[in-house]
C-alpha cells in the first residue's frame, strides 16, 4: 500500500492558483485539483467547506505573492528610482507569461473581474500597486497630481506588456535588448 503525503491546505491553494493561471476560473475545480495532485476531494474536504472558499484563497494567495511579496522584495532597494526600475525589471522581464505564473493568473482575472469574488480582490491589488508606484514617484520628488498620472502610465505599460508577451511573446525584447527597453522604460516615466 503506498502512503500519500498529507495534503495542506495551502497544497490546494497554490494549485488552485495554478489552474487559475492555465485555464481561468473554470479550471479551479475540486476533482481535476484534486487528481493533479494525486488525491482525492476527501482530502479538499478536509480542508475548504466548498469551491468558493478555494478560489478565496487562491485569490488572497495571489494578493500576498504577487504584490505584498514583491513589494517587500523592491522596497530593499536604497531609492525610489533604485526601487522603480527593480519593479519595472520584474514586471517588464518576461519574455512570455509561461515565465511569470503571476502574470497568466493577471490575464485570467482580467477576463473575470465582475466575478463577485474576483472584482474586491482585483480592485484592492490594483489599488494597491498604483498606491505604491505612486508613492515612488512622489518619493522622487514628483507633486502627487503627476506621481498619480506617471504611476497609470507605469501600470499600464505593465498590464500592455503582459498582454503583448501573452499573445505575441515574439515581439517582447529580450536579453540586451530587454535591459535597454526598461531603461527606456524608467526615463520616460522619470523624465521631467
Amino acid at each position: 500500500m503506498v502512503e500519500r503525503k498529507r495534503l495542506t491546505a495551502s497544497d490546494w491553494t497554490a494549485a488552485a492558483l495554478d489552474a487559475l493561471g492555465r485555464g481561468g476560473l473554470a479550471a479551479v475545480a475540486v476533482e481535476p485539483i484534486a487528481a493533479r495532485l494525486g488525491t482525492t476531494k476527501g482530502s479538499f474536504y478536509w480542508h475548504f467547506s466548498n469551491r468558493d472558499a478555494l478560489l478565496e484563497a487562491a485569490l488572497l494567495r495571489w494578493e500576498r505573492v504577487h504584490t505584498e511579496e514583491i513589494i517587500a522584495l523592491v522596497d530593499t532597494d536604497p531609492d525610489p528610482h533604485s526601487r522603480l526600475r527593480h519593479l519595472m525589471t520584474l514586471t517588464l522581464a518576461p519574455t512570455t507569461t509561461a515565465d511569470r505564473p503571476g502574470h497568466r493568473v493577471l490575464l485570467a482575472l482580467q477576463a473575470s473581474a465582475s466575478h463577485p469574488l474576483v472584482a474586491p480582490v482585483f480592485a484592492r491589488v490594483t489599488q494597491r500597486r498604483l498606491d505604491y508606484v505612486t508613492g515612488l514617484f512622489t518619493a522622487s520628488g514628483f507633486p502627487p497630481e503627476e506621481a498619480r498620472r506617471r504611476s497609470l502610465l507605469a501600470y499600464t505599460a505593465y498590464l500592455g506588456h503582459t498582454n503583448l508577451a501573452d499573445a505575441s511573446p515574439e515581439l517582447v525584447p529580450v536579453g540586451a535588448e530587454q535591459r535597454d527597453y526598461v531603461d527606456a522604460v524608467v526615463a520616460t516615466l522619470t523624465r521631467r
